[in-house]
């Protein structure tokens, strides 16, 4: 492995959050770019009468939004409700994780591999799509390869689901997920309206994120394009779909052409910037922080603010306007640093310098507990101590950073742990 990476403690359940990521990361796919998996399923058995009701109380919603009732009746022929669904949506996965790890499984030398074979293989449509919304070919990839590993987890029948049929289930019975079910469900049912694809070929993940590049259903009928000009959007099975797509959709983000991510930087000893804090390249370069790999920044101009996600104890970055662009496609720093880098790595980029700090522990589910007790005797507003580092949790930390002239990450960590422990 050449890459060691990532920002200190991250959600896991990030990549379920946003618009993407609800699939797991796999292998390279055949370059043809077909799927093999077969139909998922629509039920597993005997349908319950009260799935069925549930399902007829949808009808007044749907045929408003211009949902006719043979389209109705065709999505949810033979659909039954999934209890895999339902566990996914209730499992209590691990929240957090060292960025770190989270970086060496997304930027693998696998990926960047197969990444620049799909560059040459689709060369013809990434150039027409590079010309038509500006943004780089390398993002565009980078993005199908942290979504679904360049389609292969599209292969996987255990992981694929209908997507009529695992929206129905969370608009059923998913708990804090029913209203978001619902509202899926019936882009779902308007996606079938229109005639992209059919009931039985509609597949996304458990959380309903469909095709190459993980569009949720209302970010599909925002904009998703025609690219290979059938007449359907299909990011199910035409790439240059997919990949037009994800293209627009960071375009009409604003992506800024001419612009990357960012860029992992050096710092001159002793420097006391604040951490977010924000100038341009030029007075960056002034003040002595400097590129990584000594190359001069190429536009003075541009905004930048400073990123260490690990402290003190790992790389730094000035992060630039299209980080943030990223972020529309998964409201996480770690997939906006994984993608940038993934895309650097396919255009020829080299692996961060700086090490991360791969001896430091995440903290344990008490641990966790314990850091945001003693955040809450403080007066820092954490939330529910409940042993997940969510948003309430991470801008706890960063208040109690601020307050104690500390780098201010908002990153949990033992160190940290150990300061409220000790009273200071």
């Amino acid at each position: 492995m050449t890459l060691r990476l990532m920002p200190k403690l991250i959600a896991v359940a990030l990549l379920c959050a946003g618009l993407t990521g609800c699939l797991s990361l796999g292998g390279p796919m055949g370059f043809d770019g077909a799927l093999n998996a077969g139909e998922p399923p629509r039920s597993d058995g005997p349908i319950p009468r009260e799935f069925t009701a549930f399902v007829e109380t949808l009808w007044p919603d749907a045929a408003a939004k211009g949902v006719s009732r043979r389209t109705f009746e065709a999505a949810f022929d033979g659909v039954g409700p999934d209890q895999g669904v339902l566990d996914a949506a209730n499992r209590q996965a691990e929240f957090v994780k060292p960025i770190w790890e989270y970086l060496d499984g997304a930027v693998t030398d696998t990926r960047i591999a197969t990444g620049r074979e799909m560059l040459t293989v689709h060369r013809a449509s990434l150039d027409r799509i590079e010309a038509a919304y500006g943004v780089p070919r390398t993002f565009v990839v980078a993005i199908w390869g942290m979504e679904s590993s360049y389609g292969a987890v599209l292969n996987n029948p255990r992981i694929v689901r209908n997507a009529v049929r695992a929206l129905a289930t969370l608009a059923w019975k998913g708990g804090r997920r029913a209203k978001y079910g619902r509202n899926q469900l019936l882009a779902v049912l308007r996606i079938l309206e229109r005639g992209d694809t059919d009931p039985i070929h509609i597949t996304g993940s458990w959380a309903g994120a469909m095709g190459h590049t993980q569009f949720i259903p209302t970010t599909y009928e925002a904009y998703a394009v025609d690219f290979d000009g059938d007449g359907r959007r299909n990011i199910w099975t035409s790439i240059p779909d997919a990949l037009a797509s994800t293209a627009n959709y960071l375009n009409k983000s604003g992506w800024r052409s001419g612009q990357t991510w960012g860029y992992e930087v050096r710092l001159p000893a002793g420097f006391a910037a604040a951490e977010d804090s924000r100038r341009t390249l030029g007075e960056w370069q002034a003040a002595g922080v400097l590129r990584a790999n000594g190359a001069g920044f190429p536009r003075g101009g541009d905004s930048a603010r400073l990123w260490r996600p690990a402290g003190a104890d790992g790389p730094a970055f000035l992060l630039l306007h299209n980080f943030a662009v990223i972020k529309r496609y998964n409201n996480a720093n770690p997939y906006a640093l994984g993608v940038g880098h993934l895309a650097d790595r396919l255009g020829g980029g080299a692996a961060f310098t700086a090490p991360w700090p791969w001896d430091e522990q995440a903290l344990t589910f008490d641990e966790r507990r314990d850091l945001q007790s003693e955040l809450a005797r403080r007066g820092y507003d954490v939330g529910e101590i409940d042993g997940k580092i969510g948003s309430g949790t991470i801008e706890g930390i960063r208040a109690y950073q601020a307050s104690a002239g500390l780098p201010v990450t908002g990153e949990p960590s033992q160190d940290l742990l150990d300061r409220l422990k000790a009273g200071r």
